[in-house]
Order: C-alpha cells, then sequence, then structure tokens
C-alpha cells in the first residue's frame, strides 16, 4: 500500500474523530465540507454524461439542511421536499429548456450527496450538546474522563451511536479488502470488478462483531440480537454505498471521482460507504432500541 494512501488515512480518522468527539457546530463544519467537495465530483459526473443540473442551487440548499439540522433536526426533513421545489423551479426558468435528466440529476444530487448525509449531524446531535461547545471549555475533558473509566453509559447517545457507525464501517472495509486481496476468488459484481463474495462476507461479519461487542459494552437491551442487527445493516448498507458510488463512475467512465486524497481519489471514493449507513442507524437508534427497552 502506497505511503501516501496510508498517511491521508491517518490523517482523515484523526479528523473524523476529533470532530465527532467535539461535536456541534465542529462536527457540521466537518460534512458541510465533504458534502461540498463530493457534490462537487458527483456534478462531474453528472455534466460527462451531457447533463446539466442545478448544481449551484442544490449545494447551496445542502448546506442550508446542515444548518438546520444543527440547530433543530425535527424540521430536516420539511428541507427536502421544500428544495426539491426550489431546484425544480429554478430549472424551469433557465434560458435553455431543462431536461427530465438535468432535473432527476439535481434531486438525485440533493438526496444522494445532501440529505443523505445530512443524517451524520441528526445523528451525531441525539441527546448531546448540539450548538453550546463553541468554543469548548470542559466539554473533552468530560467526555474524555468517561472513555477512560469506561463509563459508556454516561457518554451522549448521539456520539456512541456515531463513533460504533465508524468503528463498524472501517471493520467492514478493512476486513473486505484485506480477505477479499488474499482469498476472494468470486467475482461479486460486474459493477465492481475487484470486489468479490468472500471479502464482502467477511467485511460484514467484521462489522457485526465490532457491533455485537460494542452493544454489550453500551448495555444494550438484548445486546445479541441489537449488535447482530446493527452490524448487519451497517455492513450491508455500506457495501451498496460503494457499489453504487462503483455504478455511477462506471456510467460516467472514469475510474476515480476525483484526485483530491492522494492515493485514495476523491471524496465519493472514500465515503460512499457513508452515505446510505447513517439514516440506517439513526432510526434504529431513535425507534428500535426504545421499543426493546420497553
Amino acid at each position: 500500500m502506497p505511503w501516501s494512501r496510508i498517511v491521508s488515512g491517518i490523517v482523515a480518522i484523526a479528523l473524523a474523530l476529533t470532530a465527532t468527539l467535539s461535536g456541534g457546530w465542529y462536527f457540521t463544519i466537518l460534512f458541510a465540507v465533504l458534502i461540498f467537495l463530493g457534490q462537487l465530483e458527483y456534478f462531474d459526473l453528472v455534466r460527462a454524461k451531457g447533463m446539466a443540473p442545478a448544481a449551484k442551487t442544490t449545494i447551496f440548499v445542502s448546506q442550508v439542511l446542515l444548518i438546520i439540522c444543527t440547530l433543530d433536526g425535527s424540521l430536516a426533513d420539511a428541507v427536502m421536499p421544500v428544495a426539491g421545489t426550489f431546484i425544480c423551479f429554478y430549472l424551469l426558468f433557465q434560458p435553455k429548456m431543462a431536461t427530465i435528466a438535468d432535473i432527476a440529476a439535481s434531486i438525485l444530487g440533493l438526496f444522494y450527496t445532501g440529505y443523505l448525509p445530512s443524517y451524520w449531524v441528526r445523528l451525531r446531535s441525539l441527546d448531546g450538546i448540539a450548538i453550546s461547545n463553541l468554543p469548548t471549555t470542559d466539554y473533552l475533558s468530560t467526555i474524555w474522563t468517561n472513555v477512560v473509566e469506561r463509563n459508556f453509559g454516561s457518554l451522549p447517545q448521539g456520539l456512541t451511536a456515531t463513533v460504533l457507525t465508524f468503528l463498524c464501517i472501517w471493520a467492514a472495509d478493512i476486513g473486505a479488502y484485506i480477505i477479499g486481496k488474499f482469498f476472494g476468488k468470486t467475482p461479486l459484481s460486474e459493477i465492481s470488478p475487484k470486489k468479490t463474495v468472500e471479502g464482502a462476507a467477511f467485511g460484514v461479519c467484521a462489522s457485526v462483531f465490532v457491533a455485537v461487542v460494542a452493544a454489550s459494552s453500551l448495555n444494550w437491551p438484548r445486546f445479541a440480537f441489537t449488535g447482530v442487527a446493527l452490524g448487519l445493516l451497517i455492513g450491508i448498507a455500506g457495501l451498496l454505498g460503494d457499489l453504487t458510488e462503483s455504478m455511477l463512475k462506471r456510467d460516467a467512465g472514469v475510474k476515480d471521482s476525483g484526485q483530491l486524497i492522494p492515493g485514495h481519489g476523491g471524496i465519493l471514493d472514500r465515503t460512499d460507504s457513508y452515505i446510505f449507513t447513517a439514516p440506517l442507524v439513526y432510526y434504529f437508534v431513535t425507534l428500535l432500541l426504545p421499543l426493546l427497552a420497553n
């Protein structure tokens, strides 16, 4: 593995963990940058197919969505239909008549690279400090004390759920890469020829293992069931996210979505496993866990 790939990966993990532990606007700013760069790459892929999407409008409303998610997550779902209507309205009054493909590409850009990733902000804000930690004083020290003392139950639910999701995704990616590279023999899909059934299966199993251990440590109700269910959810969702982005690149006729990250390609190449996972984990934590606790 090239050193550039290793170093950029370490830097990315350090930034992600720092912003995640800090929460609030720190976390929102990180995702605002990631979504902005990811949408630039997405619209480059779309333009490669000859479409003319409402790129600037979509990027703007996606950033507004992140702000609303941080201020009041309950209002976030109202933004999606309003933003979609606004995008369609914008395209209707362009000098050149928009096509069905232009409208579809714009709405997909809003949904795939804006709305779905915004759930990370909603997930991290659960049961925690959303706005009042700028600048932070004793917030991080309190978090660190609870981690050192293994008092995970005192940590904000959003923090533990977000970190757990990250760990499951990383475990799935690393497990799939290692097993697929050395033992993979059965191709998984024509969309991504390098992926194998063996690697994908082991990656999902690695996600399940991490989730079960974490569910036990967090004293979740019926931790064996909830851990297996969450691990499967994250492992499969991450794999589908990876294949979806590969499908977009394949259709656009490119190898990578960009060249921003040394040794890794573009933002979408590194975050594709995260796009579908956050909404599923958010509703798993807010809907399923409370039901099992009763």
